[in-house]
């Protein structure tokens, strides 16, 4: 099969269309006919080699956790799946590839797109156990550093459901999406302080720091000069700051996480934004786009 394939770490231009072995399921896995690959900022970070510690990966390796596609081939010791279901997850051998495996998969209802779908697992499971990690509630206020992103948006959207005041950082002009996902925003940046502290005077009782940037110790500022209810995603410093970093395991309820949010967001109740479908071929320009930071919503590639 022709994939993505790098063969050592480095920039955008590792990534090469190649042909490769196509993969067969082991137990306890499934493969599927790829459809559809989220992108996302672990993917070039692997790809630059900044993960190894937490991502060894061996090198060839064909980027993309994130998958979405038709049961063609199944692994032993695997029940409740057939061939022919068409379900989304995360892969196991890279996505960005016509085959790819899988152990962790939902079902994708009918009436949800393939890219639409396969937006879910990763921002999905990732704002649902920073939102529990936190504690986020009824009746208080979070903060969330970089909303108008993939797992920013959908993080907005999880908050407000549960009955929380949700202040949200972005460029200005993501400001009026921030609003219809149910966010007040504010802009990032020098003074974030005391822009949040003007739409929020109550105060701020957690803040999710998805974008990184530098905002932590604005964070902790508005926290009252504590550490406590702060999560980041993104942030490096966090460990010098005394901030928990939340990345690296999924929840244990991952699966049933998206399979709930696959089936709000075909019944239209959870927001989904896809800022650009792109061929395969076209990965390399995909992943620039990532890393460059700017994308409103999820970065897809069609397969």
């Amino acid at each position: 099969m022709e994939a993505i394939v790098f063969e050592e770490f480095g920039g955008p231009e590792v990534l090469r269309l190649q042909e490769t072995a196509e993969p067969h399921p082991g137990p306890g896995q499934v493969r599927l006919r790829v459809a559809a690959a989220g992108v996302n900022a672990l993917d070039y970070k692997i790809r630059r080699g900044w993960a190894e510690k937490m991502f060894p990966t061996p090198l060839p390796a064909v980027p993309g956790v994130e998958v979405a596609g038709t049961v063609d081939e199944i692994g032993d010791g695997v029940t409740g799946i057939a061939v022919g279901d068409e379900v989304v997850g995360w892969s196991v051998t890279g996505s960005y590839a016509p085959y790819a495996l899988a152990e962790s998969v939902a079902p994708k209802p009918d009436a949800l797109a393939w890219e639409t779908a396969v937006a879910l697992p990763v921002a999905g499971e990732t704002s649902a156990r920073v939102l529990n990690l936190l504690g986020v509630g009824n009746g208080e206020t979070l903060l969330i550093n970089g909303g108008a992103g993939a797992v920013g948006s959908l993080a907005v959207q999880l908050a407000a459901a549960r009955g929380a005041t949700v202040v949200a950082t972005a460029s200005e002009a993501n400001h009026d999406y921030l609003r219809v996902l149910g966010a007040t925003p504010v802009t990032y940046g020098e003074g974030l302080v005391e822009r949040v502290r003007e739409v929020a005077p109550q105060g701020v009782d957690a803040v999710f720091d998805v974008a990184g940037k530098g905002a932590l110790p604005d964070a902790i500022e508005l926290r009252g000069g504590t550490t406590d209810r702060i999560v980041t995603i993104a942030d490096p410093a966090a460990a010098e700051l005394g901030v928990t970093f939340s990345g690296g395991a999924m929840a244990e309820d991952a699966v049933a996480i998206l399979a709930e949010q696959a089936r709000l967001a075909a019944d239209g109740t959870l927001r989904v934004e896809v800022a650009m479908v792109l061929p395969l071929e076209q990965a390399a320009r995909a992943q620039t786009l990532s890393e460059e930071g700017h994308v409103r919503g999820k970065l897809v590639l069609k397969v």
